[in-house]
C-alpha cells in the first residue's frame, strides 16, 4: 500500500473533518459533533487558512491529519519559543496501527529539523491515549509532565511530549 504524507488541499477538507470526528468521538473526548470545540475542529476549512495541515494518503485515500503550530499561533497550546507543535494528529480508527501516525511524526519531525529557530518538537495527548504514549515514546518523545493541563470542558488531562531536534 502506498502511503504518502503531503500538505492538505481543499479537495481534502471533508475526509479530514470525517476521520477528525471518527477518532475523537470514538475515543470518547466528546459525545457528539454539536459540542463547541468538536465543531470548531471540524471546521477544516478554517483551521487550514490559518495554519499548515499535512494529510496521510493511502493509495489515494485520506487516512489521517496533523495540525501545526508554533509558539503565538492561533493553533498553538504549548508550543515554547523553539518548538514547533502539532494537534490535533488523528488517524481513521479503521487503519489505525497501520503506519500512518508515525509516518505524520516523521514528516513533522523532518520539516521541524528545517525550520530557523526551531529546536525541538512539542504535542499533547490525551491521558487514555495509550497508544499514542507508546508511538510517541517509540518514535523519541519524552514526557514533560510539568507542562500537562487539563481540558476545560471535561477535566480530562493532556499529557505533553516532547523531542528535542
Amino acid at each position: 500500500m502506498n502511503l504518502i504524507v503531503r500538505p492538505i488541499t481543499p479537495a481534502d477538507y471533508d475526509a479530514v473533518a470525517r476521520v477528525t470526528a471518527d477518532a475523537y468521538l470514538g475515543a470518547g473526548y466528546f459525545a457528539s459533533t454539536e459540542h463547541p470545540y468538536v465543531a470548531k475542529i471540524l471546521q477544516v476549512g478554517d483551521r487550514a487558512a490559518v495554519a499548515p495541515i499535512i494529510v496521510a494518503e493511502r493509495d489515494g485515500v485520506v487516512i489521517g491529519s496533523a495540525t501545526l503550530a508554533v509558539h503565538g499561533d492561533e493553533w498553538a497550546d504549548v508550543a515554547l519559543p523553539d518548538e514547533l507543535e502539532f494537534r490535533l494528529l488523528v488517524v481513521d480508527p479503521a487503519v489505525q496501527r497501520s503506519g500512518a501516525g508515525a509516518a505524520l511524526v516523521e514528516a513533522i519531525v523532518a520539516r521541524a529539523r528545517t525550520m530557523d529557530g526551531i529546536r525541538a518538537v512539542s504535542l499533547t495527548t490525551g491521558d487514555d491515549w495509550h497508544g499514542a504514549h507508546a508511538l510517541y515514546r517509540k518514535l523519541g518523545f519524552t514526557r514533560v509532565p510539568e507542562r500537562d493541563w487539563p481540558i476545560p470542558e471535561n477535566g480530562k488531562m493532556l499529557r505533553v511530549y516532547r523531542m528535542a531536534l
